[in-house]
């Protein structure tokens, strides 16, 4: 109650209207120091005491015996507190009540006692039997009492509505007898145990009631009715209906797993197929998920909802039969719906539809479509519901969901369950379809930077494959290369960029392209990565931080003449070998830092391979796919390679058929290469002195041997060649030097010296007399260039054979 101020006026005489209920209860206030602060009218009745005379003493003076020691204090720990108390009436006798406490704090925070009691006896009295027979028949639970046999002896009004009988006309059956359902045996055998255990059983039963238009679900009580010694003598069945919580629930069950199983992968007709597969049996007998044909274009959709007729391509269905009988579009055909039909008119309001089969609408649906009509009059469509599946502000199509087993019409919850799980499906749908048109935006973008075709060289057999990733994945930035160089060398290059996307590939493009511009100057494999390093740290430092750059890298160089390869890797995966002999194992190449990270230099190592000899150069997607482990997958790339076809091409077919029986799940580049060797026939060398008269010498070793291979119709170049940069080395460099022909598919010129200047050509004025001689040679041969060797540099210059 509230404080002093609020309570009724003191004084006999009956309560004023509104206030006779109040005034049957007895009600007091006090505070936490003992002292009454509340009084009503029931208080006064009951103890005699106006309000004037008890609010603002202490409530011991209304106690008929003092309490003892510590109760007050120790109720102060209590949320509440019930028990006799014998109290003392104004008039001095003794008044022993049944009390309620309950603690609580007032407006001042402060903590206080609210003090309850009946005054007078209740209207009616519990052992009533007329009062109870009323309230059990009047019960709005839905409750029925069995004897020890099961049998029926009262029935409230609620049971007689549910099961749509008397209770006249049940008294005395069983459930079963009264409920023909198999669920009525269930319960039966639970009334059973409750006789036979003593406690109480709960079950939950759905069944179809006579009477009732769909299925219901009830939570059911029984409980055993104890005689007076206690013994079972019959049992009290409690009901409630939980259909609509149930339907929640299902509801609630399905969006779940729609959320766990729409959009699972990034492919657009199985995230749709997921749609139709999580609806049906559930909320539908028949599903179809439809898309305007841009869709698969990779296109955005027009702006805007379609009006009138409308064409759609059909993505996916879904059946309660199988192989969806009542399917007339197959899955990948465009077909036309009318603008009278339930798709185009969904499609044009832009929200979802439910329709009714009727007699009327089956008519217009056979005029308009008459296979599909014929198809729908055959299952017995009854009620359809159309949802148009949009996302970020566009539409993408149209999910149309149909009964024809399920006698029940779609309903507004069925409605708002299936434009949710449809939403959740177009938003999975359009970012697959986003992901498509970038897939193919990066696929395109790779393809065209990747080598279209193996240059032609005489250092190397070469066979490549590259796969990209599989949808879910993304392609990837992996690239492979075949680079010639001077003196007959040959670059291998594999890489793999970090990420997946266009990123990745344009990543890609830019460092394949800064990779041949660093072999053009021939480099050796660890400068060029140390070169290649920087220019990843300086791409990161410019991102604008969509994302890292970086990328591992394996180059090598192989020389048919020496037959010796040169390697270094930047975080990659080792080169495997296959010797002429059968032998596979892993070059020890030291593995470096991924390219980007710095700091670290990198490391060649130098083999001499057998004429012969196969290496593989992959990126770590062909060791690691799957749930393998790399170990693993490194140990069947030898044995595969060991075991493999004698063909470059069939030893790649090989590789991927058992490294990847399934789609990758990452980029892979695989580069196979087997060794040649140029033979002694085909190279030709001498010591130059460094003297001006071992040009003229120079120039005869040379024309003798172009003589031999018959290729008198070089000599005029070769001599001036040979003569130009013979002299220059003499003139400019230190010894030894060394002049070398390699007759290849072209005709190659070598002078090594034992500088490292690098020569440079110049435009010499009307009367130098020298300054000339690398511009003739530069304007007689097809390409000239120097690279630096371990002690010195090697002047080159390439002729095309007649």
């Amino acid at each position: 109650m509230a404080r002093s101020a609020s309570v009724p006026g003191e004084g006999s005489g009956a309560p004023p209207e509104g206030l006779v209920d109040e005034a049957l209860t007895a009600k007091a206030v006090v505070d936490e120091r003992g002292v009454v602060t509340g009084w009503n009218e029931g208080a006064r009745r009951l103890l005699g005491y106006r309000a004037s005379e008890v609010v603002g003493r202490p409530g011991s003076v209304l106690l008929a015996d003092e309490p003892p020691p510590g109760l007050l204090s120790s109720l102060l720990t209590l949320p509440r507190w019930n028990g006799a108390a014998a109290l003392l009436h104004r008039e001095g006798h003794p008044l022993t009540v049944n009390l309620l406490a309950h603690l609580r704090r007032n407006d001042g925070d402060h903590r206080e006692w609210l003090l309850l009691t009946a005054v007078s006896r209740i209207g009616v009295s519990p052992d009533d039997d007329a009062f109870v027979r009323r309230s059990f028949t009047q019960s709005t639970c839905t409750t029925a009492l069995y004897d020890t046999g099961l049998r029926l002896v009262r029935a409230n009004a609620d049971m007689e509505r549910v099961i749509g009988l008397p209770e006249k006309a049940m008294r005395g059956l069983r459930v079963s007898e009264i409920v023909h359902h198999p669920q009525a045996d269930l319960t039966e055998q639970a009334m059973r145990r409750a006789l036979d255990t003593g406690e109480r059983q709960d079950l939950q039963i759905s069944l179809q009631l006579a009477g009732h238009e769909r299925p219901s679900v009830w939570t059911v009580s029984l409980a055993p009715v104890r005689a007076g010694d206690g013994r079972p003598d019959g049992v009290l069945l409690s009901a409630h209906d939980m259909t609509e919580q149930h339907q929640a629930r299902q509801r609630l069950a399905l969006l779940n797993e729609a959320s766990l199983r729409i959009g699972s992968t990034l492919d657009l007709v199985r995230t749709a197929q997921e749609l139709a597969d999580v609806a049906v049996p559930r909320l539908a007998d028949f599903v179809t998920v439809d898309l305007l044909p841009s869709i698969d274009d990779g296109d955005d959709p027009p702006t805007g909802s379609p009006r009138g007729s409308v064409r759609l391509r059909r993505v996916a269905h879904q059946s309660v039969f199988e192989g969806c009988p009542e399917a007339v579009v197959p899955n990948g055909t465009v077909a036309v719906y009318p603008d009278r039909s339930t798709a185009a008119e969904c499609l044009a309001a832009g929200r979802p539809l439910i329709q009714q089969v009727t007699p009327e609408a089956m008519e217009d649906v056979l005029r308009q479509t008459p296979e599909r009509g014929e198809r729908m009059r055959r299952f017995g469509f009854h009620s359809v519901l159309a949802v148009p599946m949009r996302a970020r502000g566009l539409t993408l199509g149209v999910a149309t969901f149909s009964r024809h087993r399920n006698p029940e019409a779609f309903e507004q919850d069925d409605l708002l369950l299936g434009q949710e799980i449809t939403d959740r499906a177009g938003l999975c749908i359009d970012n697959a379809r986003r992901f498509t048109r970038e897939r193919a935006t990066s696929l395109t973008l790779q393809s065209s930077l990747l080598p279209q075709r193996l240059p032609e060289q005489s250092a190397l057999d070469v066979a490549s494959r590259y796969l990209p990733a599989s949808t879910q994945a993304g392609v990837g930035g992996d690239w492979f290369d075949v680079i010639p160089l001077s003196g007959a060398r040959v670059a291998l290059v594999v890489g793999d960029v970090v990420g997946h996307g266009i990123q990745a590939s344009a990543t890609m493009g830019r460092l394949r392209t800064a990779v041949r511009t660093l072999a053009d100057v021939d480099l050796p494999p660890d400068e060029l990565l140390t070169h290649l390093d920087d220019l990843v740290s300086h791409l990161a430092a410019g991102a604008d931080g969509t994302g890292d750059i970086g990328a591992t890298c394996l180059y090598a160089v192989y020389d048919p003449v020496s037959r010796r390869c040169s390697l270094a890797r930047a975080g990659h995966p080792v080169p495997a070998l296959l010797t002429p002999g059968g032998r596979a194992e892993f070059l020890d190449v030291p593995a470096g830092l991924p390219l980007g990270l710095g700091g670290e230099p990198f490391e060649a190592v130098e083999r001499e391979l057998p004429e012969g000899s196969v290496l593989a150069l992959y990126t770590d997607g062909l060791v690691e796919a799957g749930s393998r482990d790399i170990d693993d997958g490194m140990d069947t790339l030898l044995r595969t390679l060991q075991t493999s076809d004698a063909s470059l091409e069939g030893t790649c077919d090989a590789v991927l058929r058992t490294m990847l029986p399934e789609r990758p799940a990452d980029d892979v580049a695989l580069l196979v290469a087997r060794t040649r060797a140029l033979d002694a026939f085909h190279v030709a060398a001498w010591d130059v002195p460094p003297d001006h008269a071992a040009v003229a010498v120079a120039r005869k070793n040379a024309s003798r041997q172009l003589a031999e291979w018959g290729l008198d119709a070089c000599a005029f170049v070769t001599e001036l060649v040979v003569s130009e940069l013979v002299t220059n080395a003499i003139r400019h460099a230190e010894p030894p030097i060394e002049l070398r022909l390699i007759y290849d598919r072209s005709l190659i010129c070598e002078v090594s010296d034992g500088s490292t200047t690098a020569p440079h050509m110049r435009r010499a004025r009307t009367y130098d007399e020298g300054g000339r001689g690398l511009l003739l040679v530069a304007q007689t041969c097809q390409g000239w260039g120097a690279r630096q060797t371990t002690d010195g540099k090697v002047i080159w210059a390439e002729q095309a054979l007649p």
